[in-house]
């Protein structure tokens, strides 16, 4: 990897956190600000987000964290709710505490499922 500033690496740091949803509205959000095309940082972006994703199947289990509920806050909390047999009202608590854990030591497998459904409503999602 080319050697960064301190500014540079910051920014990096930063992107590695984000997930599928963040990143594209921040790559859409440099695209209209700058004129330009990401085309070539939709790929850097994706081999951060693949290297975090990597180190997760690593484990055996993984926490599941909400990093942000995004604009589909409704649709969170239902998934939130049936995924985690939980009330309305707990369900919205848990998702309006974003970012937080809202499920420990799930397999794998099971995580990337639960992932899935939650970033299909627009959630930002951390396997930690």
């Amino acid at each position: 990897m080319a050697e960064l500033s301190t500014n540079a690496q910051k920014i990096m740091d930063l992107v590695k956190e984000m997930g599928a949803v963040e990143l594209n509205q921040l790559v859409k959000a440099i695209e209209e600000e700058f004129w330009v095309s990401a085309a070539a940082m939709v790929v850097a972006g994706g081999a951060a987000a693949w290297a975090d994703a990597g180190a997760a199947k690593n484990a055996d289990t993984v926490n599941i964290e909400l990093t942000d509920a995004g604009q589909q806050k409704i649709a969170v909390i239902k998934v939130v709710k049936e995924l985690l047999n939980l009330g309305l009202k707990e369900a919205k608590e848990l998702v309006e505490k974003a970012p937080t854990i809202v499920k420990e030591n799930v397999k794998y497998e099971e995580a990337e499922g639960i992932k899935a459904k939650l970033e299909a409503e627009w959630a930002s999602v951390t396997l930690k």
